[in-house]
């Protein structure tokens, strides 16, 4: 197939274009910076996919298999994939959020069938949008999508609450024995997953016809506490964790800008039904548990000291945190 990746090189999607690569699928990127990618045997758009009126003359003459856009956050980002792609792909694949599911959950378990609500996030709330938009777009005139809900998934990112993106002072702290705030009472139950194992299921998606006008959520079955997240993130360097546990209430309170990423995500437990993606892709299966995806991206980490990110203001978060209600 012929595949173009909006974006490609992130933490979910450098697996995904990986996967479809070595699969021996024809990948190009659609990017700002050609130097951001070490993956071989794919070819680059360099085009910023915010200038419209640049990408359509740069896309000029192209058509695609299937189209996977990772940097489309709300709904005018994907009402301009739709006027740069109507007619020109056979299928266009979302990246949504599983965050977009509802807040609070009524029922434990979540599938693709629990309402998308979120009154805590915005950044769920355009996804939700986005995700209307598109498949009021397949309903009335076929477009053909597909929504894909991926939930904590990591490989170039150190899973915690209370981070952003490749912030790695949660290794900071457990290296320097420090003690890290775990909101709640460490026991809610959440689903890491790896993304080797999201690609399995994302790349299965790919030219699947029958998963037009459909959405999907792609997770491990693997169901931690936050407590067990911490420790064997510790294990995993040869460290004890010295946890402060710290309401989510008490955190939001004091912080308001974690209001989004906890209440309209973490806070609650986070355990979902992977039927529907194995009965689209009956070959997926997760089977990379976090104890060892950790220790690859703990590797990644220390192999690629550029991408290490270290905000101050993490480390200032916890010393308040703890100082205030340890």
């Amino acid at each position: 197939m012929k595949i173009l990746n909006i974006g490609g090189t992130g933490n979910i999607s450098t697996s995904v274009t990986r996967l479809l690569a070595a699969a021996g699928h024809e990948v190009y990127l659609l990017h700002r910076n050609a130097a951001a990618s070490e993956i071989p045997h794919v070819h680059h758009i360099l085009c910023d996919i915010h200038d419209e009126q640049v990408c359509r003359r740069v896309l000029e003459g192209y058509r695609w298999d299937c189209v996977i856009d990772w940097i489309a956050f709300t709904a005018a980002d994907v009402q301009r994939a739709h006027r740069l792609f109507a007619g020109r792909t056979d299928q266009y694949i979302f990246i949504s959020s599983a965050s977009c599911y509802q807040k609070p959950p009524v029922m434990q378990v979540i599938t693709e069938e629990t309402p998308l609500e979120n009154p805590y996030w915005q950044y769920s709330r355009d996804k939700i949008a986005a995700e209307e938009f598109l498949m009021g777009c397949y309903r009335d005139q076929g477009f053909p999508v597909t929504i894909v809900r991926p939930s904590h998934t990591y490989a170039q990112i150190i899973p915690y609450a209370l981070t952003h993106g490749r912030d790695v002072m949660l290794l900071d702290r457990l290296r320097r024995g420090l003690p890290v705030v775990v909101h709640g009472d460490g026991t809610s139950l959440w689903t890491l997953t790896h993304a080797d194992d999201l690609a399995l299921g994302l790349c299965g998606l790919a030219g699947n016809a029958a998963a037009l006008g459909e959405a999907f959520h792609i997770t491990s079955e693997e169901r931690l506490t936050w407590d067990q997240i911490i420790e064997q993130t510790a294990d995993a360097l040869g460290r004890s964790a010295s946890i402060v546990h710290v309401s989510t209430d008490l955190i939001c309170r004091d912080h308001p800008e974690w209001t989004g990423p906890l209440y309209g995500d973490k806070h609650w437990d986070g355990i979902f039904d992977t039927s529907k993606i194995r009965r689209f892709v009956p070959s997926f299966q997760a089977g990379i548990t976090f104890s060892e995806g950790i220790r690859a991206a703990i590797r990644w980490f220390d192999e690629h000291p550029d991408q290490q990110v270290h905000e101050q203001g993490s480390h200032a978060l916890q010393d308040a945190l703890i100082a205030r209600y340890s």
